[in-house]
């Protein structure tokens, strides 16, 4: 039987008050004991403070993904090892994928969005500097830094892997230590994970603790440098968040909770439709997958009233071609639910569901090996027939393979119906008709966290209705909690803090290492594209000498580029523009400045990288003199390459000092060779 031991300050601990015995979903045979007695939930705090927070914020960003893109690959090579864990859950090979891969891909995930989108350094800059003073010399800004405490994440039982590694992964980019509690009943297979991540010796200390099994007083020793990421359902979220601790130290809490899904079929859906077989798949899929013990699984269905008939027939049809059973038995699509206890607990949701709802009779047989133990639910189907007077079908569920249909009748009364929900995390939308999909989408879109719509462009490459994606957002309004769990770097930021600087545009420069415009620039005879990545500094700058336009560059630009638009060629018409005149092409000034500033030779420049924030403020007439000042805005050193990104803000002045072009031009900037030491003997 396996111990199932917590991982605090350093050390393993097992209580000694009294283990709880954790049994195989299917056959009721013990699997492993939890006890967290004795636990010092104070120096678990301290060392997510004092040791693991500091070690993972000496690193920068693109260091911090790094190591999850290696934790991803070193946990992958053991995956076997995990499955053979969530067996025992009750979970399927596909529910395991979702679960297992699932959440090393979300680390693959975060790895590569945050190499992408955030900077090689420990504080993130955010938004465009504000000009609040008159010259310039005040003007102000935000940045995110990391918070200084630890990211306590509570998880559900139906994601022991996926759901600790997807808040595992913002936290530790944010700069966090995290203090992980998953549900108890399937505790064994994340403890298994989590025992790996810390053999692994990729994390810094102290990334990482683990608690299994209760608590105790950890949330009651909380402030404001902490924060919590709760998943599970609405009522014990509902009552952790209300604790003193958090409410009177504002402690960061996102909540996700369980909710109302919903899946629509449009109303330009016949039953011979593409969309309609999808629909019916879907929907199949929502109810069987980890048991219908999913927070994303479709607990609501609404179809056009005349379709619910047909819908209720091929729906029954194909939820009785489901095999349920011992999900160790080759051909089995669905498992027992977690535990006896949870089978108790949906069984009494749809006795209330029930006594206000048809129940649809599907027949489904259950396999297994030896006599029935299991937390065995098959597939439950019901009909509402008058959904509006029936509150019990929006505010009910029952976690598991159950979901009830209803009919609408039109646009206006299928919204209405939705957000009586009270707020989701998913509603799946199946139309070809992308004027009923814009409809539907804003109608319901103010009640839900996430929109998946349908149809047969699509559906090949549908990641499903119940799979939250780290890109986008995972959370909801309403009962879902409105927390936002996933979503990209959005979900970074909910361990960060964002905080508002003011003062001169060079000192906060400094602050956030990058140029701000109208700060001191340093200027050298040696041009900034001659020096190395490692020889630049924030605020080198190049003033250079002037050009004057002509009426032939004009000309001749058209005729290069191709581009022979009325206002560039044509005189007349010109005059009656809001120019009133011939005016320079926006890309001949962007090309005449880069003539302008770049460095001919051969150097440690190796390419244009891109551009940004493009601007053409001012319109350039012929005979205008432009002149360029070009000054090294950001350095962003690649780990592990010998180049870096160099972020270049660049001004174009006329003859009377007025600005009329803006832009940030990224080079690729070789760095400093490496000198090889010789080898001693």
């Amino acid at each position: 039987m396996i111990q199932v031991r917590s991982f605090a300050a350093g050390k393993w601990h097992f209580g000694d008050k009294g283990s709880i015995v954790l049994v195989d979903a299917v056959n009721g045979e013990p699997v492993a004991e939890v006890d967290s007695s004795g636990l010092d939930t104070g120096a678990m705090l301290r060392y997510a403070r004092d040791t693991g927070g500091p070690a993972i914020r000496r690193l920068t960003f693109h260091q911090r993904a790094l190591v999850l893109k290696e934790l991803a690959g070193y946990l992958l090579q053991r995956k076997e090892e995990y499955y053979a864990l969530s067996t025992h859950t009750g979970a399927t090979r596909l529910d395991s994928w979702i679960d297992i891969d699932g959440g090393f891909g979300t680390l693959f995930t975060y790895s590569s969005k945050a190499r992408r989108e955030l900077p090689n350094d420990t504080v993130l800059i955010d938004g465009p500097t504000e000009q609040i003073s008159k010259r310039g010399s005040f003007v102000g800004r935000h940045i995110f830094v990391s918070r200084r405490g630890a990211a306590v994440q509570i998880n559900a039982f139906n994601f022991p892997v996926w759901g600790m590694l997807e808040k595992f992964a913002p936290a530790f980019l944010a700069g966090m230590a995290t203090i992980v509690k998953p549900a108890t009943v399937s505790s064994y297979v994340a403890h298994r994970v989590a025992e790996d991540m810390i053999r692994s010796g990729l994390l810094p200390e102290g990334s990482l603790q683990l608690i299994a099994g209760s608590t105790g007083d950890l949330l009651e020793r909380l402030t404001l440098e902490d924060s919590v990421a709760f998943t599970g359902s609405r009522s014990t979220g509902l009552a952790l968040k209300q604790l003193p601790s958090i409410q009177e130290n504002s402690v960061p809490f996102t909540m996700e909770a369980d909710s109302m899904n919903s899946s629509i079929l449009g109303e330009d859906v016949r039953a011979t439709d593409e969309e309609f077989a999808l629909f019916i798949e879907e929907i199949a899929n929502e109810m069987t997958t980890k048991a219908g013990q999913r927070c994303t699984a479709i607990r609501r269905v609404f179809v056009p009233g005349p379709l619910v008939p047909e819908l209720l027939t091929r729906l029954q049809a194909r939820l009785q071609k489901i095999a349920v059973g011992d999900p160790r038995i080759e051909g089995i699509k669905m498992g027992p639910l977690v535990s006896l206890a949870q089978r108790t607990e949906v069984r009494e949701r749809v006795a209330e569901l029930a006594g206000s709802c048809e129940r649809i009779d599907v027949k489904t047989e259950i396999r297994i090996d030896g006599p029935d133990k299991g937390a065995f639910q098959t597939p439950t189907l019901l009909y509402a027939r008058r959904p509006f007077d029936n509150a019990a079908v929006h505010e009910i569920e029952a976690f598991g393979p159950v979901t009830t249909v209803m009919g609408y009748r039109g646009t206006e009364e299928l919204v209405a119906l939705v957000k009586l929900g009270g707020g989701s995390l998913v509603s799946s939308i199946f139309t070809n008709n992308d004027s009923i999909a814009r409809t539907i989408a804003l109608g319901i879109a103010p009640y839900h966290g996430r929109l998946m719509i349908v149809n047969r462009r699509c559906a090949a490459e549908s990641t499903g209705h119940g799979s939250p994606l780290p890109h986008l957002v995972h959370g909801g309004p309403g009962r879902a909690g409105g927390g936002e769990e996933l979503g990209g770097m959005r979900s970074v930021l909910h361990f960060m803090q964002r905080t508002a600087l003011q003062g001169s545009p060079t000192t906060l420069g400094a602050v956030y290492r990058e140029y701000t415009r109208g700060g001191e620039v340093r200027e050298e005879e040696k041009h900034p594209f001659k020096k190395y990545l490692e020889e630049l500094q924030i605020g080198d700058s190049l003033l250079t000498h002037r050009r004057t336009i002509t009426e032939g560059d004009i000309s001749n630009f058209a005729g290069v580029s191709g581009d022979f638009f009325y206002a560039h060629v044509d005189e007349l018409a010109a005059r009656e523009s809001m120019f009133g005149r011939r005016v320079a092409h926006g890309y001949f000034v962007l090309s005449a400045s880069a003539g302008l500033f770049v460095f001919p030779g051969p150097g440690p420049v190796i390419a244009n990288y891109g551009l940004e924030n493009l601007r053409f403020v001012k319109p350039v007439f012929a005979g205008d003199t432009l002149q360029v000042r070009l000054t090294c805005k950001a350095i962003r050193p690649k780990e592990g390459e010998d180049n870096g990104i160099v972020e270049w803000d660049v001004v174009v002045r006329n003859q009377d000092g007025d600005e009329v072009a803006l832009y940030t031009v990224l080079t690729l900037v070789k760095k400093l060779p490496r000198v090889e030491q010789p080898a001693t003997i």
